[in-house]
């Protein structure tokens, strides 16, 4: 299946003068849409593929509530414009364009349009994703892709199931094929005490990526409950209202297993 071009796409936010998204300043386009519902997921606006109400508490002084309406669907062109305006600051700060979500690679065929306009111009690109794709879609994308922000969640398919709702052959499968391909990969771990803290399930990370090429780095992301709130806002249940976030000693122990890798590994985005 050949993507095609496509003139828009849903997205849900663009966040400019980014530092945590990739080398440099960057600007950040964030994806509506996402085939993933991982349990501790800090931007669950970012799930649903149309746009929704996120809805404020009732006002007491007009007894209603007040919402406003997340996700609309933009144009390739004005995604650019938005990009074009930031090219300054990428050549000083050695930057570029993030995109995120959501998950980018659902909506592949906008994803690959503005990717193209960005190679055109020059401009380094970062793609933050699951890796939840077809083999496919992932060869026809990987080429535009200066840096891929990879998650690994889990080697264990039947807890990356039930805690993030798909297994995940598919997406071990396509970061072997990236790393096999020459792209450059920083792997993104989510660290979720009771969940996938144990030595079982880090041991196996560990192993797996010290079987990968082409890792420029591991980042290991302490879980936290920021996002806990626009649960509420969109009515949602919140799963992790019982689960602690891991302290500094926890993190530094972890971090300690991962640099038997090899690779530069550091706490935090």
């Amino acid at each position: 299946m050949d993507l095609g071009i496509v003139n828009s796409g849903f997205i849900f936010d663009i966040k400019k003068f980014a530092i945590h998204d990739g080398p440099g300043i960057r600007t950040t386009i964030f994806f509506k849409g996402c085939p993933l519902t991982c349990w501790w997921c800090h931007n669950p606006e970012s799930q649903n593929f149309e746009p929704e109400k996120f809805i404020n508490p009732k006002n007491e002084d007009i007894g209603s509530e007040i919402f406003e309406i997340v996700g609309k669907k933009v144009s390739v062109k004005d995604v650019f414009k938005e990009i074009e305006k930031e090219i300054i600051f990428y050549d000083e700060s050695g930057g570029g364009v993030t995109f995120s979500g959501g998950e980018p690679l659902s909506q592949p065929e906008f994803l690959l349009s503005v990717l193209k306009l960005c190679k055109n111009y020059g401009i380094h690109t970062v793609l933050d994703t699951s890796g939840y794709a077809t083999e496919e879609i992932l060869k026809q994308i990987q080429d535009y892709v200066d840096l891929f922000l990879y998650d690994l969640k889990f080697i264990d398919s039947a807890k990356h199931e039930k805690y993030a709702g798909v297994p995940n052959q598919q997406i071990l499968k396509n970061l072997i094929q990236l790393s096999e391909n020459g792209s450059k990969i920083i792997i993104r771990i989510p660290i979720i005490p009771g969940i996938n803290d144990d030595n079982d399930e880090l041991n196996k990370m560990r192993d797996f990526i010290s079987g990968l090429n082409n890792i420029q780095g591991i980042d290991l992301l302490p879980f936290h409950k920021i996002g806990k709130n626009k649960y509420i806002k969109l009515n949602l249940p919140y799963k992790m209202e019982d689960f602690n976030e891991p302290s500094d000693e926890m993190m530094e122990k972890i971090k300690l297993k991962f640099d038997t890798t090899n690779v530069p590994v550091k706490i935090g985005g």
